[in-house]
C-alpha cells in the first residue's frame, strides 16, 4: 500500500472514529442509549493466568438463524453485525474464584482481561468460567454475561488451525464467491469441508481416547462474525475452542499473516510444554507461515 493511500485510510479513520465518539456521547447525555450487551469471546490460560478477550455493543437482538432463512434475511443480519455500535471506554468487572478485576475497553468496545492466579486451579475441568458484569455506563437492567477460559488438562499436544478453507468453505481466493458465500450465508448454510469435524474430534481425544488436547481457531475473519462462527461450529459438530479473529479496517486488509504469526508465538510461549500441531490451507499462504514459525521455534 502507497503512503499517500495510507495516510488518506488513517485520516479516514480518526474522523469515523470521532464521529462514533461525539454520537455515542451524545446519546448518552441525552438518555438515549439502546440496552447494552457484553460478548465474552472464548479465552485461554494455563496454571498461572487466564486470558480472555470480548467486547461491549449496544444490543444487537439478531434473530435466530436456520436453514430456511432468506438470502435478504441472512444480508440484514449480516449488515446489522458490522453496522452495530460499539460502546467505546466502557468498564467492566470480572469475577472468578474469588478473585475481581476490572477493565477499560478500546474505542472499539474491545477489552481484554488477565487474571493472575493466586491460588492453583481446583480440579481437572478444561473449561472455566468468568462472570463478566458493566460497570459503564449504566444501563437499564444488569448487563453481565458469562466467559469461558480454555485451560488444557490432560493434553499431549495442541492444535493450531485456521478456519476459512480449512474447516470451513469460504473461497477466500475468490473475492466475489466469498463475498457471496459470508454475506448471503449463516451458521446453517455455511458447509464444513467433508470430515473435518470428525478429524478434529480425533485430534482432541488423542490416541488414547482419553485426552483433551487444545484447539485453537486463528484466521482472519473480523471479530463481527463471531457468533455465526461459533454458531457454525456448534451445529456441525467441530470441537470448541478459542477464536482469535481481528478488528477490521481497511488498513488493516493486507495483516493476515502478521495476525496469524502474533497469535501462535503466544500461544507457544503461554504453553512452552505442549507441542503443537498447526492446520491450514495454501489459499492464504499458511504453509509459508507456519515454516516461518518451525524455523524460530
Amino acid at each position: 500500500m502507497s503512503g499517500w493511500m495510507r495516510r488518506v485510510l488513517t485520516a479516514g479513520r480518526a474522523v469515523e472514529d470521532g464521529f462514533d465518539r461525539l454520537r455515542f456521547e451524545v446519546r448518552r447525555r441525552t438518555g438515549r442509549l439502546s440496552s447494552m450487551e457484553i460478548l465474552p469471546y472464548r479465552g485461554h490460560g494455563n496454571g498461572r493466568e487466564l486470558f480472555l478477550k470480548g467486547r461491549v455493543l449496544e444490543t444487537l437482538g439478531l434473530p435466530s438463524p436456520n436453514a430456511e432463512d432468506s438470502r435478504r434475511r441472512n444480508l440484514r443480519s449480516m449488515a446489522r453485525r458490522f453496522l452495530s455500535s460499539e460502546v467505546p471506554k466502557a468498564r467492566v468487572r470480572a469475577l472468578y474464584a474469588g478473585q475481581e478485576i476490572e477493565a477499560k475497553a478500546d474505542k472499539e468496545g474491545y477489552f481484554d482481561l488477565r487474571f493472575s492466579l493466586e491460588e492453583p486451579l481446583e480440579g481437572d475441568a478444561s473449561w472455566r468460567r468468568v462472570r463478566i458484569e458493566l460497570v459503564w455506563p449504566h444501563a437499564e437492567g444488569e448487563s453481565e454475561a458469562t466467559g469461558k477460559v480454555l485451560v488444557p488438562t490432560r493434553a499431549r499436544f495442541g492444535v493450531v488451525s485456521d478456519l476459512d478453507d480449512t474447516v470451513l468453505q469460504s473461497n477466500v481466493t475468490n473475492f466475489l464467491k466469498m463475498a457471496r458465500v459470508v454475506l448471503l450465508g449463516n451458521a446453517h448454510t455455511r458447509l464444513p469441508f467433508e470430515g473435518v469435524a470428525a478429524f478434529y474430534r480425533a485430534l482432541q481425544r488423542g490416541a488414547s481416547g482419553g485426552e483433551f488436547n487444545p484447539i485453537f481457531y486463528v484466521s482472519s475473519s473480523p471479530w463481527n462474525l463471531y457468533d455465526l462462527l461459533e454458531d457454525f461450529m456448534d451445529l456441525h459438530g467441530v470441537p470448541a475452542g478459542p477464536l482469535f479473529l481481528r478488528d477490521w479496517s481497511l488498513s488493516a486488509l493486507k495483516g493476515g499473516a502478521e495476525h496469524k504469526l502474533r497469535v501462535i508465538r503466544m500461544l507457544l510461549a503461554t504453553y512452552p510444554e505442549l507441542p503443537f500441531v498447526l492446520i491450514g490451507d495454501s489459499g492464504e499462504r499458511d504453509p509459508e507461515i507456519y515454516q516461518k514459525i518451525v524455523l524460530e521455534y
